[in-house]
This record gives structure tokens, sequence and C-alpha cells, in this order.
């Protein structure tokens, strides 16, 4: 994955003008600073995965207070801007928004799967915003014992859940979050049909290709 498949999907996305959030680990750019470097110049949105990929909840509140400070120095050090989203790797604690909001400066968190669309939530005493993640157009579907068998496979689901988007989009805000590892979509079947759905969508004319973060933004201003 950070070998080949991220800059395969690099050049797919970047032919495309496609901006992503990459949920990164702290640790884990440190360690790829070609990656690093790459995000930095670029106009992605980097969002915490974690100081490193561990088990929050097995923290103590200072534990986990000290990591989540210790990843924002970590990505300013490494991509020249702090994280304005998080997302756990494992889930979060029982802390974790408290803490975030208590940290300051992130404008979301991803750690929810409960909803389609954006919502609000109490944290440190502060309206919090949450955008939730999904599991259901997400590439791990290919490891996860069940679902996608085939690229083709893969490719049949984010076709669908597009187009019943698209059509429910004709009323009410939609928003679908695809999740990709480059490990995974980075082998060249896989990409090349994540390729075919990217092209699908955007001869559709009015779809917006946006990160969490300008989701997030959207989200604080019209709501």
């Amino acid at each position: 994955g950070s070998r080949a498949g991220i800059w395969r999907l690099q050049r797919l996305l970047e032919a495309r003008g496609v901006p992503v959030t990459v949920f990164a680990g702290a640790v884990a750019l440190e360690r790829n600073p070609q990656v690093a470097a790459w995000l930095r110049d670029s106009e992605h949105e980097i969002c915490s995965h974690g100081w490193r990929w561990e088990e929050v909840w097995k923290l103590s509140r200072e534990e986990e207070r000290a990591h989540i400070a210790a990843a924002v120095a970590s990505f300013e050090a490494t991509c020249g801007r702090r994280p304005r989203g998080w997302y756990c790797r494992y889930g979060p604690s029982v802390h974790t928004r408290d803490l975030l909001v208590e940290e300051g400066g992130f404008e979301y968190d991803a750690d929810a799967y409960n909803d389609d669309l954006p919502y609000f939530v109490q944290a440190g005493g502060k309206p919090h915003l949450v955008v939730p993640y999904t599991f259901t157009y997400n590439d791990a579907r290919f490891v996860a014992g069940t679902g996608y068998g085939s690229p083709a496979d893969f490719l049949d689901n984010l076709r669908r859940g597009f187009d019943q988007l698209w059509d429910e989009g004709a009323s009410a805000p939609r928003m679908m979050s695809i999740g990709l590892h480059p490990r995974l979509v980075g082998q060249a079947s896989r990409a090349h049909a994540l390729a075919e759905f990217l092209d699908h969508a955007r001869a559709k004319g009015a779809v917006w290709f946006a990160t969490r973060l300008d989701i997030a933004r959207w989200w604080q201003a019209h709501h």
C-alpha cells in the first residue's frame, strides 16, 4: 500500500480532480516521509487516524489526552498543518469527544456509523459535529470474509448506492462516503473498478466531490 498502491490512487484521483480525506496515523506518516511530503503539497485533507494504531479505550483519560496532543504535533511537523478531523483506528473511548473539544482546533469527528448525514452532539459542553463514516461502500469488504468477491462486485455496489442517493438528492442533501485503503483498492484490478465508478459519478455533472472537512464546514454554515 505505502510503496505502490498509494501512488496508483494518487494518479487516479488527481487525474480526475477528486480531493480526498486521508485517514492517517501520525506515526505512519513519520515513517513514510514521501507520502507526508505529497500530502503537505496537495489540497487533500489530513484527518487524524490517531497518534498510532491503538485501542484508545484502554488508555487513561490523561494518556489519551497526551496522545491526541502528540498526534497534532506530529502532523504539524510532517505535513505542515494540523488535522481538523479525527477518526479513531479502533473506535473512540468515552472520553474522546470531550478531549477533542478540550484540545481545540477540531471541526468534526467521523467516529460514527449511525446516520446518512452529519449531526451535532454535545461534547465538552459545546456543540460538536459528527460526520458519519460507513463500511457499506468500503474496500475493506474485500478481506472481511463476506462482501466483495471481485472488483466488479465493488463497482456494482458503489454504482447502485450512488444512483439511489442521486435520485433521493432531488429533494434533500445526500452524502456518500467511500472508504479506500491503498493496500486493497490500490491493486490494479480494483483501482480500475474505482476509476470506472468515479467516471460514472462525474458524468452526472452536479456531483460535489468533497473532503470531510469541506462537508463539515458546509454543514456548520447551513445548519
